[in-house]
């Protein structure tokens, strides 16, 4: 477990932040940027949940949790150094897990014929703004996994893929399986 004794450490006041292998690294790292996303999603579910209650509450709280192990998996990288402590890593079943219930949530939405805009439901378009923010962290992610000198394993970019459309789907289902739905019409204010 973690343990917090102290909040602020003023390192960050010369621009410079620690991994949790204790690698030091400057706040603008694209490791950094890349879990401090994450971190935004995590916040953006935080205010979702405000609006939800039963399954999708326990669900969006199930993801906040892996959004920390997400966080974990990118602060401690893989250097090949032996670490005195076993790394927390996103695990392909956590993978999977979003895609069942991806599958799950489908089955009672009617298959889009448009696209839609983000709103509809305060919980919905509050899932929305996490959508975008996870597809933000997903691309910082992915630009750290092609780095040559960078190591981010394949689970953790899977998982922020497969959790932005968990949340588009999630987010048609806040929005009365997708009957609320708001849809785009093209060239609508020409």
């Amino acid at each position: 477990m973690v343990k917090l004794d102290k909040i602020y450490t003023k390192t960050g006041d010369k621009g410079k932040t620690r991994l949790s292998t204790g690698e030091p690294l400057d706040k603008w790292d694209p490791r950094v940027a890349a879990y401090g996303t994450v971190d935004e999603v995590n916040a953006a579910l935080g205010v979702a949940a405000l609006h939800a209650e039963g399954e999708t509450l326990a669900a969006l709280r199930r993801v906040q949790n892996d959004l920390f192990d997400l966080g974990a998996d990118l602060a401690t990288p893989d250097r090949g150094t032996k670490l005195e402590w076993t790394p927390l890593r996103i695990i392909e079943s956590q993978v999977k897990r979003l895609e069942s219930e991806i599958d799950a949530m489908n089955v009672n939405l009617a298959p889009l014929d448009s696209f839609i805009l983000p709103g509809g439901s305060p919980l919905a378009a509050q899932l929305h703004v996490a959508r975008t923010l996870c597809r933000r962290a997903e691309r910082m992610i992915a630009e750290l996994f092609a780095m040559e000198d960078e190591v981010v394993s394949p689970e953790a970019l899977a998982y922020a893929n497969r959790l932005s459309d968990w949340l588009f789907v999630i987010g048609r289902v806040a929005n009365n399986n997708g009957a609320d739905d708001i849809k785009w019409v093209p060239g609508a204010n020409r």
